[in-house]
């Protein structure tokens, strides 16, 4: 159970119930976006009486499963949430009012919603209705759960992951360029868990051809874990976008056999790059048309060293991913990023290292970029 001290406002039961609505929204991290993971507990003299998760898109919101499930009971209960329930109508009626019909007396939130059209009108909506509120609860976890959906209501940027995966002396390929398998097929199998949490997976052409990738999700390739816990139709196939400006693709890739959307962004495509003032593919602002007119707020990056340069030279990388094999290809192999341009040591790139866990021989470091300008 997590920590709480005597100055909390919160009770040991509220930690637990929050964290049991944290896992019960966690479900949901390969079906539901773009909406977010939002779970729901409803509690009544220390009973749990109610749960439920968002599930995807369109289908009723936690807060609903959980008070058919209460029922009459909810009268007097609590419920805890791990977002502001919603004040809005849109493709379901807005929970908070749900929670006022169904006369819970306290509703505890981990969260505020940033979506501009709630933005704590559902708690206000709520207090109005004589309703106890707290929020806070074991917020970090909830923002946790949600950096994707977070991160486009308050910027309309996407939450940008990027993999890498290197041998451990730092190449990404051998000259030739022949890289599979450099990781081992658990590490693969970690990759496509990945791929089904994003909204989309970002690529370039070169890396489409180079290795005729259909950069899909790939059921028989997830964790036994994933598959006992999900139907095959729940898991959601990413949006492959891919970045072609010399319109290079051709029909006969896999890329254009296999399931899922595909935004090609090119000047004949789904979506023009934009550019800018030196006629270069402006990233930030291309990317951000790809979140807005496709309602992606996640996206994870498999691409060669140039757009990976690329990406961090425009500060654009919120987490990284690298996977480390313990073997050596030397020195004339490909590296794992392209030129940065640096010439002093105080421009290096410092990361934080959050995360650093053996997957199958590998080793999985999760990172983030200290921003600077470069």
């Amino acid at each position: 159970m997590p920590q709480h001290t005597s100055a909390s406002p919160f009770s040991p039961q509220d930690f637990s119930m929050m964290s049991r609505a944290l896992k019960l929204a966690r479900r949901g991290i390969y079906t539901t976006a773009p909406n977010p993971n939002v779970g729901c507990v409803i509690v009544r003299d220390g009973v749990i009486i109610g749960e439920g998760y968002h599930h995807r898109a369109g289908e009723p919101h936690a807060e609903v499963y959980a008070m058919r499930m209460a029922g009459d009971k909810a009268e007097g209960a609590t419920a805890y949430v791990t977002l502001e329930p919603c004040s809005h109508y849109g493709r379901t009626p807005p929970c908070a009012e749900g929670l006022i019909k169904a006369k819970v007396a306290r509703v505890v939130c981990a969260m505020e919603d940033p979506n501009p059209k709630v933005a704590g009108r559902g708690i206000q909506m709520l207090r109005e209705a004589g309703v106890e509120v707290q929020v806070g609860l074991l917020e970090n976890d909830a923002i946790e759960l949600n950096r994707g959906f977070i991160k486009f209501m308050q910027t309309g940027m996407p939450f940008i992951q990027l993999k890498m995966a290197a041998s451990l002396d730092g190449q990404s390929a051998l000259s030739n360029g022949k890289s599979q398998w450099i990781t081992s097929p658990q590490a693969r199998q970690d990759v496509q868990c990945y791929r089904a949490q994003s909204g989309g997976i970002l690529s370039t052409s070169k890396t489409v051809m180079d290795d005729n990738a259909s950069l899909n999700v790939r059921w028989d390739d997830l964790p036994q874990s994933v598959q006992a816990h999900y139907e095959l139709t729940e898991v959601r196939q990413p949006a492959r976008v891919i970045l072609d400006r010399q319109q290079k693709l051709s029909d006969d890739l896999k890329l254009f056999s296999t399931e899922g959307e595909r935004i090609i962004v090119s000047s004949e495509g789904d979506v023009c790059p934009q550019l800018d003032q030196s006629g270069k593919i402006d990233l930030a602002a291309t990317l951000k048309a790809v979140a807005t007119q496709h309602n992606i707020n996640h996206l994870w990056v498999e691409a060669g060293a140039t757009l990976a340069s690329s990406l961090i030279k425009a500060n654009l990388v919120d987490e990284l991913i690298v996977y480390l094999a313990p073997k050596l290809m030397g020195s004339d192999g490909r590296g794992l990023i392209g030129a940065l341009g640096l010439t002093e040591m105080a421009q290096v790139i410092d990361l934080n290292i959050t995360d650093v866990r053996m997957v199958g021989r590998d080793i999985r470091i999760t990172a983030t970029l200290v921003r600077k300008e470069i």
